[in-house]
């Protein structure tokens, strides 16, 4: 179901976005990655955090990671990973499908300024063998209230 509203929010707002569908599991960032051929850090994993009352979705990077000062600056305080239960409550998207196409029910989502380092992005598509390929400054187009920095990313 959930890779079903995916193919339906797309077909209506970019419908030149194909969802990639893979035999493997594209559930973790290296799943993802081994499964589409490329490095880690062009996953665009979606994250569902919550900074005291806000609940939001944060596409970043495969090898980002939340930084907790950085979030505090922007957000007033410190994130916490929603669990997977809540996660699929709000979004109808299990985790390790969870993207910002087809949403549950509306959240804001605001992508890192990590993924302006690539040309393609590969998000999830609501399933755990699904993806869609996307440039960064489209996605942010397609689905995000803004643009923030608050990741870090490998030494």
């Amino acid at each position: 179901m959930s890779l079903e509203s995916v193919r339906a929010w797309l077909a209506r707002h970019a419908p030149d976005l194909p969802i990639i569908e893979t035999e493997e599991s594209t559930a973790t960032v290296l799943e993802a990655a081994q499964a589409l051929g490329v490095a880690p850090a062009r996953i665009a994993k979606t994250l569902a955090v919550r900074v005291n009352d806000e609940v939001f979705l944060l596409v970043t990077r495969g090898d980002a990671r939340l930084d907790n000062r950085k979030t505090k600056a922007a957000f007033g305080g410190r994130p916490r990973m929603l669990g997977p239960e809540e996660t699929l409550a709000l979004t109808g998207h299990p985790v390790g499908g969870v993207c910002p196409f087809g949403l549950a029910n509306p959240l804001p989502v605001h992508c890192d300024v990590s993924l302006r380092a690539f040309d393609e992005v590969f998000p999830a598509a609501g399933s755990l063998t699904s993806s869609v390929k996307v440039t960064p400054e489209r996605l942010a187009a397609l689905v995000a209230t803004g643009w923030t920095d608050i990741c870090r990313l490998p030494d």
